[in-house]
């Protein structure tokens, strides 16, 4: 088997479960992933001979891929802000709309002032990671009320020699934090079960719902309870940063406006839907 041939055997047995891109880009994840080869390095060589070993491993992988999945999940790591996470079925995948949020968030601090940050349902550690890399002075705390979680954003912190303070809480029933903060962030579980339909079955399931789904009676329980937290432990002018349910941008920003939050700004992602909110205590 070549590389060439390995990419007409993906295309063939996958047509019927993914978009012909979405195979390529399979493809070349898996290349760099087990020979560490780039695009350039198989257009360079695209028919040299892969071991049995390799063959192996990459016929295993397309079983995995016809269950759908995902290939971040099979390969066990993934990318976020140019930083490598892994990841397991105990997280959620890193989305490019939350690294949207980050940038956004970096944009609007000094990168060199010390701030106190905290991270509210990190999962992975993506948001606390990429941010404690990027501001050398800040303090960055990150609570996830699933301990594997946890123990997935700590390998996570580990591997990208940052130093974050994870805490094992519910932030729906904690009574306090360990101090006050000039950031609050969360990307927290915002999906109503409405909008299951619209989901693909790789995510609805392969990754954890506890992280994703909330009751269509009450889809903003997470962002009422930790905008409470925030009117009492930000700093004085503090801001507050949310990545959101697209559908409700105008509910979350009159969420803000009833527990006083100024300055409240509702940004588009890169696919043009109403997905992150900035505001100011």
């Amino acid at each position: 088997m070549t590389p060439t041939s390995l990419k007409n055997i993906l295309k063939i047995h996958l047509k019927t479960f993914y978009p012909i891109e979405e195979i390529e880009n399979f493809f070349y994840i898996l290349m760099e992933h087990r020979l560490n080869l780039k695009r350039v390095d198989i257009a360079l060589d695209p028919h040299f001979e892969l071991t049995t070993d390799d063959e192996s491993f990459f016929i295993k992988v397309l079983d995995k891929l016809k269950q759908e999945i995902p290939i971040q999940y099979i390969i066990g790591s993934t990318e976020f802000y140019g930083l490598p996470f892994y990841v397991n079925e105990n997280v959620l995948i890193p989305r490019p709309e939350t690294e949207e949020l980050v940038q956004w968030l970096l944009e609007s601090v000094d990168k060199n002032s010390k701030l106190n940050i905290l991270d509210i349902g990190t999962g992975s550690g993506c948001i606390a990671i990429s941010l404690a890399k990027n501001l050398p002075n800040a303090k960055v705390y990150a609570l996830d009320v699933s301990t594997k979680a946890l123990t997935t954003a700590q390998k996570n912190a580990d591997l990208n020699k940052v130093n974050v303070h994870f805490l094992n809480e519910n932030i729906l029933t904690i009574s306090n934090l360990p101090i006050n903060f000039d950031i609050i962030v969360s990307n927290p579980p915002y999906v109503r079960e409405l909008e299951k339909e619209e989901m693909k079955n790789n995510v609805l399931d392969n990754e954890p719902y506890l992280a994703l789904f909330v009751d269509d009676k009450n889809p903003l329980i997470f962002y009422n309870r930790i905008a409470s937290i925030a009117k009492e432990y930000l700093t004085k002018k503090g801001q507050l940063f949310f990545e959101i349910n697209q559908y409700l941008g105008k509910e979350t920003t009159e969420l803000l406006k009833n527990k006083d939050f100024k300055n409240i700004e509702l940004r588009k992602d890169i696919f043009g839907n109403d997905r992150m909110i900035k505001s100011l205590k």
